[in-house]
């Protein structure tokens, strides 16, 4: 989605990016979309920055977004299942980046425990570009959403860590080319 200025067409739940304090944008404001990644979307509104989730579009008027994950047909090996792990992940944006949490570098290690003959638990550890930002429980939320909402996953941790500090060497080429870094 190119960026677009609409009016909201209802009251909306929003996160302020990057504090991640939530708040209620009111019907009738001028939203300026910047970013429609991961199922979210970024907005301005007077010269503010915010977060709004996909389920949330309509206020956008937009049709509104849903995550399907992928139908499994059977047991899933562990190997597929690692894959829908990691392309799950990939569909995690930072709101003020139109990177991939993985390309970024922010996700230090994610590990799958057995809890039953065809369930699993997915522990996450990961980062955010800076220690100071906000929208890390809003981030880590997203990520331990999109987990559960795969077939397998019963249960999933997402642990924000600080050790060893994030830096940009840590993002894909792709990442870093995207970003102009290159």
């Amino acid at each position: 989605m190119s960026e677009k200025t609409v009016t909201l067409t209802r009251d909306v739940n929003a996160a302020i990016v990057p504090v991640g304090t939530k708040v209620v944008l009111m019907q009738g404001e001028q939203a300026h979309i910047t970013q429609s990644l991961g199922g979210a979307y970024t907005v301005v509104v007077n010269g503010n920055m915010f977060r709004i989730e996909g389920r949330d579009a309509d206020a956008l008027g937009l049709e509104a977004q849903t995550q399907t994950p992928p139908a499994t047909t059977g047991p899933v090996t562990l190997e597929a299942l690692e894959k829908q792990v990691w392309e799950s992940l990939k569909s995690c944006y930072d709101p003020e980046i139109p990177v991939n949490i993985v390309d970024l570098g922010l996700i230090y290690d994610c590990h799958l425990t057995p809890l039953g003959k065809e369930t699993y638990k997915a522990e996450v550890k990961m980062t955010l570009t800076a220690p100071g930002c906000g929208m890390g429980s809003v981030l880590a939320q997203d990520v331990q959403n999109k987990l559960i909402s795969l077939e397998p996953i019963d249960e999933a941790d997402v642990e924000l860590v600080w050790d060893p500090p994030w830096h940009q060497g840590m993002m894909t080429e792709a990442a870093k080319l995207q970003l102009g870094l290159m």
